[in-house]
């Protein structure tokens, strides 16, 4: 574990967990530095294994269209090197011991993290804190990366769900919008973009006030929190106070989703097709309904889509639905692959049963299902330590909360009929939108 030391600030308990004997499972704490950096951990009880999380608050949508790619850039670049750590060190240091490291970016947030046993989380939290603060971001390392990040694009466009997928959001959007554009860049910006520009968008960004640590599993609130301040320590990155940055505006303005037809002729076998409109900011009230909805729409085998057009009709192998949300608006979409001869028939199907649900709901047997599976998937997402620290880190970053799981599976279980039936009717009514990638 990492040593206490006497300056650790006060935390707060968020809350805990007990079993039917009265012995406590888990317990989540916050301590806010006076940098603005929160830290937040949940102890496991009998877990023996931890992961950490450093959560940021910059993704794509933050960019502008010169900086376009630049948070995807930048996360590649962290892992690089260090005024004390080369590249090769830092793959090292978790490797030597087992453990998991990645990261990823998305529209609002950048996520870096590492799965490890409990002796080795002081390795993680310094390893981390030193790639946040003290990234050399070198002329070479930016070259070399440049090449992968394109090949990674190349990728991307060679996948036909990604395609049609990036179709839809550019479509909803607008392709020069930040939220329509790629996370990761295109490869005309990429191949524009200059060291300088990355190292501003990372000095810029990359602030405590602007960031979360979350951590759970065999952890301990006070030697978490000392480790972050002697580890991020470093670059004089804690110096100074700030008030933590709030989530990203409930009161935003609106973003509207565009309707209208895009279509993209590539080479596959199949077309790829999504169909959809603007669903519910993460803000919105009715999103748990949502959730119940889009379940008993497309989102198991038992779904009404997946029974239509895959069971009854035979007309496709893959069909689900989704629902993305952001901070102030979100998309509700049917994403289906088939065979060109298919297409009209598999969309005339899919608006049939988008239109019947958005006249009449589902059923109350529908609601019960959707409920258990994400209750079920909740619970079962939450049995290991990198789902746990997911849900704080990333709760307390969008939201400026977290609502603990009971309150969740209560949220989730008072969803009756009629909230089901006005979100679909609020929902489903609203102008469709139509992405299709394949061959003609």
């Amino acid at each position: 574990m990492i040593a206490r030391t006497a300056d650790v600030p006060e935390s707060t308990t968020l809350g805990s967990t007990t079993d039917d004997l009265g012995r406590t499972t888990s317990v989540v704490r916050r301590t806010t530095l006076p940098s603005g950096l929160r830290i937040i951990t949940e102890e496991n009880a009998g877990a023996r294994s931890a992961t950490i999380g450093v959560w940021v608050g910059v993704g794509s949508r933050d960019e502008t269209a010169r900086l376009h790619g630049a948070s995807h850039f930048l996360e590649h670049l962290l892992f690089k090197g260090t005024r004390e750590r080369s590249a090769w060190d830092i793959s090292v240091a978790l490797d030597e011991v087992g453990g998991e490291f990645n990261a990823f970016t998305a529209q609002e947030y950048t996520c870096f993290h590492a799965r490890v046993l409990a002796e080795d989380l002081p390795l993680a939290v310094d390893v981390l804190g030193d790639m946040i603060t003290s990234s050399v971001i070198t002329a070479d390392d930016v070259e070399a990366e440049r090449e992968v990040i394109l090949d990674e694009i190349a990728m991307h466009d060679d996948d036909p769900d990604d395609v049609v997928h990036q179709l839809f959001v550019a479509g909803a959007f607008g392709a020069d919008t930040p939220l329509g554009r790629p996370i990761a860049g295109t490869t005309g910006s990429i191949e524009a973009m200059q060291r300088d520009q990355i190292r501003r968008f990372y000095r810029r960004h990359y602030r405590p006030e602007r960031m979360v640590i979350a951590c759970a599993g065999a952890v301990e609130h006070d030697a978490v929190v000392a480790g972050v301040l002697a580890a991020f320590a470093r670059a004089d990155f804690l110096a100074g106070t700030a008030a933590p940055v709030a989530p990203r505006s409930t009161a935003a303005r609106r973003v509207r989703v565009r309707p209208g037809e895009h279509r993209v002729v590539r080479p596959f076998e199949q077309v790829n097709l999504v169909l959809g409109g603007e669903g519910l900011s993460r803000h919105d009230p009715d999103r748990f309904a949502l959730g119940v909805l889009n379940t008993a729409l497309g989102g198991g085998t038992s779904s009404r889509l997946f029974q239509e057009v895959r069971e009854r009709r035979g007309l496709a192998y893959s069909v689900y639905s989704f629902a993305s949300h952001y901070a102030e608006t979100g998309l509700l979409g049917v994403a289906v692959g088939c065979l060109p001869a298919r297409v009209e028939e598999v969309l005339g199907v899919v608006r049939a049963e988008l239109a019947a649900v958005a006249a009449d709901g589902i059923t109350e047997e529908e609601v019960r299902r959707g409920q258990g599976q994400l209750r079920g998937g909740l619970v079962l997402g939450l049995e290991d330590s990198a789902s746990r620290m997911s849900r704080w880190g990333k709760g307390e970053l969008v939201h400026g909360e977290t609502l603990d799981v009971d309150r969740l599976l209560e949220r989730i279980g008072t969803v009756g009929v009629e909230d089901v039936r006005r979100v679909a009717a609020r929902v489903l009514t609203r102008p469709k939108l139509l992405a299709v990638v394949g061959p003609r």
